[in-house]
């Protein structure tokens, strides 16, 4: 492997620095600073950041030339505010997310590839002439995200087929004084923070080509820092969304084609070609551009334990057996209100996991995923772990609970979304959900409201929604499965079999679809001439898979 392009397991400051928090708010106070009148250096922000070494790479210096020297500390900035400038640019062959910070979203950010991006966008806005680099290349994908993917992909085709092509995502020591960041997994030349920072770098480029805007406005107002996140979701929390729109299909594919072209004619790069045929570079861009749309723009971003603040598990936790085959939805009803920001969200997964864990006694949060209205999924207990949350049906399906009471209203079209065209697609094209599964609400599984009202009436259009028939006495309404057991016995009846109820009346149950509205009957007889097999045994849940929420 080429040394440029080792990666590392953490990021860590330098200890006793007293260096602000590696978060994007830092970064904004900084670029404000230095965008100031005394700033004390020629160029933009962009091009000081390409002196540090923020885009280092052989294609980013084709594109955008060599960079320039690197001046002394700006006045307007402290020595502090400097060191950690100095630090999240500075080129390191060794971790390239050195660069990371933390926005207000919850997601990490490289800076070197966000900078580079907007870099192109400022130099195209001022009428900057098409690089000169054989073959053509859109500068601005090249400098952020396509000269990493090919050459990660590259990178692959010689090794064992266990390489790490994209990824890990990772998590931060302190999210109030983020300091130290720890990927989760085997390191690639793209884990998470770069390809965010790749996104995000082709979007304000794109952006700023169309409409300059100074550099601190345009940072604050896309990820909200300071009290920008009280307002609604940043844009950032859609970067997945709006890069696949701005990209387009066959985008990313062609323009890492063409990178891989000029990377076989730059001398420091050249090597990693010798062998590599036309068609061949061909298909490994076509691989390349389809795994990180899967990855990135496809499948939803979740925000890992160790981000909201897990507790360990209590035990040991049991496996599923995957592709499961269904998939439950809750609302989570405590909290009553979705949780619309980062702080939000992670505080009440941290009171759910209390919950569950010291009042209901279990080993952890029940559910295998729960839905923000911030624009994010939070891992329980993920893919690949029992949970408990639908009681006889825990190792057959994921658990998905919506943050919020949606008993009468529904969640945001966006949260909605998240799960219905993002999540679901996505468990089925990695294998860990059947194609053909099967959806449900949790009140069809057990004696509870869950999900409520509303999101229930939502879920009977998703895809793979399953209407199951049960017993329901039209005279209250009510599912005969949401009846407890007490209900259930006969002596509600008369022993005789066409006998006068005890109470003077004979109501009639009915076995009718769960759909309320209209009530299709499929059989109308009294209850009293129902057999106890009928009447009971099969819609009881005695497996011992876990208590139901």
């Amino acid at each position: 492997m080429l040394p440029w392009l080792l990666v590392a397991l953490s990021v860590c400051a330098l200890p006793g620095t007293g260096l602000p928090p590696r978060t994007m708010d830092s970064v904004v106070q900084i670029v404000e600073a230095l965008e100031s009148t005394d700033r004390g250096f020629n160029g933009t922000v962009p091009e000081l950041a390409r002196a540090l070494g923020g885009c280092g790479t052989p294609g980013c210096r084709a594109v955008l030339g060599e960079p320039p020297d690197v001046p002394p500390a700006p006045p307007t900035l402290s020595r502090q505010q400097w060191l950690l400038f100095t630090q999240l640019l500075r080129h390191d062959a060794a971790a390239p997310e050195r660069g990371a910070v933390l926005a207000p979203d919850g997601s990490t950010v490289a800076l070197g590839p966000l900078l580079a991006g907007i870099e192109v966008g400022l130099k195209r806005a001022a009428g900057w002439p098409i690089p000169t680099v054989e073959p053509p290349i859109d500068a601005l994908y090249a400098v952020t995200v396509t000269e990493a993917l090919g050459t990660s992909f590259l990178l692959a085709r010689d090794g064992d087929g266990n390489r790490a092509t994209l990824g890990p995502g990772g998590c931060w020591d302190d999210v109030d004084d983020p300091q130290n960041y720890t990927l989760l997994g085997p390191p690639s030349p793209i884990p998470d923070a770069i390809a965010n920072g790749a996104m995000d770098g082709v979007l304000l480029g794109a952006h700023l080509a169309r409409a300059p805007t100074p550099l601190a406005d345009l940072l604050r107002d896309y990820y909200g820092t300071g009290n920008g996140t009280e307002k609604g979701r940043p844009p950032s929390s859609y970067r997945r969304r709006d890069f696949g729109v701005l990209t387009g299909p066959g985008k990313l594919e062609e323009e890492v084609a063409a990178m891989l072209r000029v990377l076989r004619v730059l001398p420091p790069t050249r090597e990693l070609l010798e062998d590599v045929g036309p068609e061949e570079a061909v298909a490994i861009a076509r691989q390349a551009a389809q795994d990180f749309t899967e990855v990135y723009v496809e499948c939803p971003a979740i925000v890992p334990r160790c981000m909201w603040g897990a507790r360990p598990y209590r035990g040991t936790p049991r496996p599923l057996t995957l592709p499961l085959g269904s998939v439950y939805i809750h609302h989570t009803f405590i909290p009553s209100a979705p949780c619309r920001t980062f702080t939000a969200c992670a505080r009440a997964m941290r009171a759910m996991q209390r919950f569950h864990q010291d009042t209901r006694g279990w080993d952890d949060i029940g559910y295998s995923f729960v839905v923000g209205s911030d624009g994010y999924l939070y891992q329980g207990r993920g893919w690949h772990w029992v949970g408990a949350h639908t009681r006889g049906y825990n190792s057959k399906g994921y658990g998905v609970g919506y943050v919020g009471d949606f008993s009468v209203t529904l969640p945001d079209p966006d949260a909605i979304a998240l799960v219905r065209d993002r999540l679901l697609p996505c468990a089925v094209r990695t294998g860990r959900l059947h194609r053909n599964y099967t959806l449900r609400g949790h009140r069809q599984m057990g004696h509870t409201d869950c999900p409520g009202n509303s999101l229930f009436r939502e879920i009977e259009t998703w895809h793979g929604f399953k209407m199951d028939t049960t017993l329901v006495d039209p005279s209250l309404g009510r599912p005969w499965f949401r009846w407890t057991p007490l209900w259930w016995t006969p002596a509600w009846v008369d022993p005789g079999l066409d006998g006068p109820w005890s109470n003077g009346c004979q109501p009639r149950w009915t076995l009718v679809h769960t759909d309320p509205d209209p009530m299709v009957a499929i059989t109308d007889w009294p209850w009293s001439k129902w057999t106890p097999a009928q009447r009971m045994p099969t819609l009881m849940d005695t497996s011992p898979e876990g208590p139901q929420p």
